[in-house]
């Protein structure tokens, strides 16, 4: 080879090497813990990860709901397994999450709402929002934070907010100010996790077409008015969160945590 041609090669080798790889998705190995995974989001978050090759273990109150999400995941040929719980008990967060061996995902979902004009929300209902969307939420992200730490492995953990936690809305009060709460908690936990390799992220979905909001869309103006709120012109499918949902839990995500990722088809744009 002459002295041109090996100038050639030599440049092309150095092009070559200096192509960055495109980040995967695979989360074969990892072990990825869904709460609220019988129904909607959850549900959906569950299949995406086991599709990507994660082990899913599926959290809910009813074991028959769950059985049925962990047969779809087997059907895939992909593993899960069923871990019966209530995300609003303490009791069972400090039973059942603490003692898992291992988790490298989490996706923090259990929560609910409960529609109602300000002036009329109960002690009681105001306590159950709290409990399951914040009080749950808090302590089953420590737990998980608790584990990944012992095996100093890092992880990735995805908070399902709302975009209600960027926004005010009427009716929704306690419902804003839970999710609120999960911005600002994202936030702090992903400063203070990062040195261990722990990213926390939240996910802000706009209304998507579930079990929770089913009875809203049964409403024509409900549907009237939240479509003029949404510039992309449609109510989100709950595909539409499971491709966030896989990014943040792969290393494709690996330098993004604290971040608040919308999927509100530009709600919270205007």
């Amino acid at each position: 080879m002459n002295t041109k041609s090996l100038k050639k090669q030599t440049k092309i080798t150095r092009l070559i090497m200096n192509i960055p790889s495109t980040p995967s998705f695979s989360l074969n190995g990892k072990i990825a813990l869904v709460t609220g995974a019988s129904k909607g989001i959850g549900r959906a978050s569950a299949l995406a990860l086991a599709a990507q090759g994660a082990h899913v273990i599926c959290v809910s109150r009813g074991q028959k709901a769950l059985d049925e999400v962990c047969a779809e995941i087997q059907s895939m040929g992909q593993s899960a397994e069923s871990l019966v719980a209530d995300m609003s008990s303490i009791q069972d967060i400090n039973e059942k999450i603490a003692n898992l061996p291992k988790v490298d995902i989490l996706v923090n979902n259990a929560g609910t709402n409960i529609p109602e004009p300000f002036v009329e929300v109960s002690e009681q209902n105001f306590d159950h929002l709290v409990q399951l969307n914040i009080k749950g939420c808090f302590f089953v992200a420590q737990h998980v934070a608790a584990i990944m730490i012992k095996n100093k492995q890092g992880g990735s953990i995805i908070n399902m907010s709302s975009q209600m936690g960027h926004i005010g809305a009427a009716n929704r009060t306690v419902y804003c100010l839970t999710k609120h709460s999960i911005e600002g908690l994202t936030k702090a936990m992903a400063v203070e996790l990062a040195p261990q390799g722990i990213r926390v992220n939240s996910i802000c979905p706009t209304f998507i077409k579930t079990p929770m909001t089913e009875s809203f869309f049964d409403s024509e103006q409900f549907q009237t008015e939240t479509l003029t709120k949404i510039p992309l012109g449609y109510v989100g499918e709950v595909e539409d969160i499971m491709g966030v949902v896989i990014y943040l839990a792969s290393s494709a995500s690996r330098l993004v945590t604290g971040s608040s990722h919308k999927v509100d088809g530009g709600w919270t744009a205007q």
